[in-house]
C-alpha cells in the first residue's frame, strides 16, 4: 500500500480520531456509572457489565480482525468497524433499560475491535521513514494515552451538564465524520486474499478462547478465584488457546504466524503492556471511585481533578516521547516511564479518608504522565518485527494484549479491593475507612504489576543503540527485525 505526500498526515488524523474515540469510550462511562445505575435500574452486580460487555468482544475479536484486515484489506475493515461503532453508540444513548444498553455496548466492542485492530497496521505502512514513523506513532499514542484520561473528564462534564446518554451520542457525529474522511484519506488496499490465510479453525479457537477467557476474568469479582466457575471456564479457555498455538505451528496458512513472536522486543512489549495496563486500571477507574465514594466528589469534580493527568500524558506523548525514543531508544524510554508510573502508585498507597487534593492526589496525577512515555515506546517495540503483510496482525496482537491487560486489571484489582473492604467492615471499620483500605491494597498490587512490567522490559527486551534504535529492516519491513 503506497501513499505519499501530505495526505499521509490527514490519514493519520483519521486513524488517531478512531483511536481516541474507541479508547475514550472505554473510560468515559466510569464517572457516569452511578447515574446510569440509578436511571436504568442496574443491580450492583449488573453494573459491571457496562464495562465488561465492551471489553469482552473488543479483546476477543482483535486478533481475528487484525488478520482479516491483512487478508481482505485494512481500509475495508477500518470502515466497517467505525460504521458499527457509530450505530451502536446511537443505540446505547437511546437505551431505556439495562438489557438494551449492554447489547449496545457489546456491539460497540465489536466495532472497536474491527477498527482498532488495523490502525497501527495502516500507520506503519504509510510511514516507512524511521523519523516520520516515530512522530506518527507519538501522535497516535497521544490520542490513546490522553483518551483514557480525557474520557473521565469528558464523562463528568457531559453527565453533569447534559445527561449520561450524551457520553454515547457524542460518538455519532465523530464517527460519521471519521468514515467520511477515511473514504477520501485512506489509500485503498486489496489485502493479500483470503486464500493466503483463511484459517477458520484457528479463528474459532482464538476468538472463542479469548472471549471466554476475558469473560472468566471479569466474573472473578462475583465468583472468586478458586470457584468451580472460574477454574472450569479458565481451564477451557487455556485449552482453546493452547489448541490455537498448536494449530498455528502446523497450519499451512496460519491465522497468526508464530514467527511474529520470535522478536524479543515484540514479545516483551506485548507482555509488558499486559502487565502495565493491568496495573494502570487502578488509576483509570479506582482513583475515580475513591474520589466519589470516599471523598464525596461529584462526576464533574472527579473529571476536573483528573485533568492534570490527561494534560500531562497528552503533552509528553505528543511533544517529548518521539524525540526521546529517537535519542535513547524505545526500551530506555519505556523503563523511565514505568518508573514514573510505579512512583505514582506508591504515592496512592498512602491515601486517607480525608485526603487533600494538593497533598495526596495531585502528585500521582503528575507522576502518571509517565504513561505518555510508556505507550508510544510499547507501540514502537510491538510493531518493530512485523512484515508488511503481517502489519494488521501485529497491530491486532498489540491491541489484544492491551484489552486482556485491562480485563485482568478489572478482575484482580476490583476483587482484591472489595475483599479487603469486606474484611475491614467485618472488624467494625467505618464505610469510608473500609473503602480506603480496599483501594490502598489495590494500589499496592498495581505497583507490583508495574514493577513486573519493568522487569520484563529490563530482562527480556534488548537494548538498542541510539543510532540504530527502532530502525526497520533494509527491506522496508518486508522481513522481521532481529531483536
Amino acid at each position: 500500500m503506497s501513499y505519499v505526500g501530505n495526505s499521509r498526515w490527514t490519514a493519520l488524523g483519521v486513524l488517531s480520531a478512531t483511536g481516541l474515540m474507541t479508547i475514550l469510550d472505554g473510560s468515559i462511562v466510569t464517572v457516569a456509572m452511578p447515574v446510569i445505575q440509578e436511571d436504568l435500574g442496574f443491580s450492583p452486580a449488573g453494573l459491571s457489565w457496562i464495562i465488561n460487555a465492551y471489553l469482552i468482544p473488543f479483546g476477543g475479536l482483535l486478533l481475528l480482525a487484525g488478520r482479516l484486515g491483512d487478508l481482505i484489506g485494512r481500509r475495508t475493515m477500518f470502515l466497517a468497524g467505525n460504521a458499527i461503532f457509530t450505530a451502536a453508540s446511537l443505540l446505547a444513548g437511546a437505551a431505556t433499560g439495562p438489557g438494551l444498553l449492554i447489547a449496545a455496548r457489546f456491539l460497540q466492542g465489536v466495532g472497536s475491535a474491527l477498527a482498532s485492530a488495523v490502525v497501527l497496521g495502516i500507520l506503519v505502512t504509510l510511514f516507512t521513514d524511521p523519523g516520520e514513523r516515530g512522530k506518527a506513532i507519538a501522535i497516535f499514542s497521544f490520542t490513546g494515552a490522553a483518551g483514557a484520561s480525557i474520557g473521565q473528564v469528558l464523562g463528568g462534564v457531559l453527565t453533569d451538564a447534559l445527561s449520561w446518554p450524551w457520553i454515547f451520542f457524542i460518538n455519532v457525529p465523530i464517527g460519521v465524520a471519521t468514515v467520511g474522511l477515511a473514504l477520501r484519506a485512506l489509500p485503498a488496499d486489496r489485502g493479500i486474499g483470503l486464500a493466503a490465510g483463511a484459517d477458520v479453525a484457528g479463528a474459532v479457537l482464538v476468538t472463542t478462547g479469548l472471549m471466554l477467557g476475558i469473560y472468566t476474568v471479569v466474573k472473578v469479582e462475583e465468583y472468586g478465584w478458586l470457584a468451580a466457575h472460574t477454574l472450569g471456564l479458565g481451564a477451557v479457555s487455556l485449552a482453546l488457546l493452547a489448541g490455537f498455538v498448536v494449530r498455528q505451528a502446523t497450519a499451512k496458512a496460519p491465522l497468526m504466524p508464530l514467527r511474529i513472536l520470535r522478536s524479543r522486543n515484540v514479545a516483551g512489549a506485548n507482555l509488558a503492556q499486559m502487565l502495565a495496563l493491568s496495573g494502570m486500571f487502578a488509576f483509570q477507574v479506582l482513583v475515580a471511585l475513591y474520589m466519589q465514594r470516599v471523598l464525596g466528589y461529584g462526576a464533574l469534580d472527579t473529571g476536573l481533578a483528573m485533568l492534570p493527568a490527561a494534560v500531562g500524558i497528552g503533552s509528553i506523548s505528543l511533544f517529548v516521547s518521539a524525540r526521546l525514543n529517537a535519542r535513547f531508544g524505545a526500551r530506555a524510554v519505556l523503563l523511565a516511564g514505568l518508573v514514573l508510573l510505579f512512583a505514582a502508585m506508591l504515592v496512592l498507597t498512602r491515601v486517607t479518608v480525608d485526603a487533600g487534593y494538593v497533598t495526596h492526589l495531585l502528585p500521582p496525577m503528575l507522576l502518571i504522565s509517565g504513561g505518555g512515555l510508556v505507550l508510544p515506546a510499547l507501540a514502537t517495540l510491538a510493531m518493530s518485527g512485523a512484515r508488511e503483510s503481517d502489519a494488521g496482525l501485529a497491530s491486532g496482537l498489540f491491541n489484544t494484549t492491551q484489552q486482556v491487560g485491562m480485563a485482568i486489571g478489572v478482575a484482580l484489582l476490583s476483587t482484591m479491593a472489595a475483599s479487603r473492604t469486606g474484611e475491614l467492615l467485618a472488624t467494625g471499620a467505618g464505610q469510608a475507612a473500609a473503602l480506603t483500605g480496599g483501594y490502598r491494597l489495590a494500589f499496592t498490587i498495581s505497583a507490583g504489576l508495574l514493577l513486573a512490567a519493568f522487569a520484563v522490559a529490563l530482562l527480556v527486551m534488548r537494548r538498542p543503540t541510539p543510532a540504530t534504535a527502532d530502525r526497520p529492516a533494509p527491506e522496508a519491513a518486508a522481513a522481521p527485525v532481529a531483536s
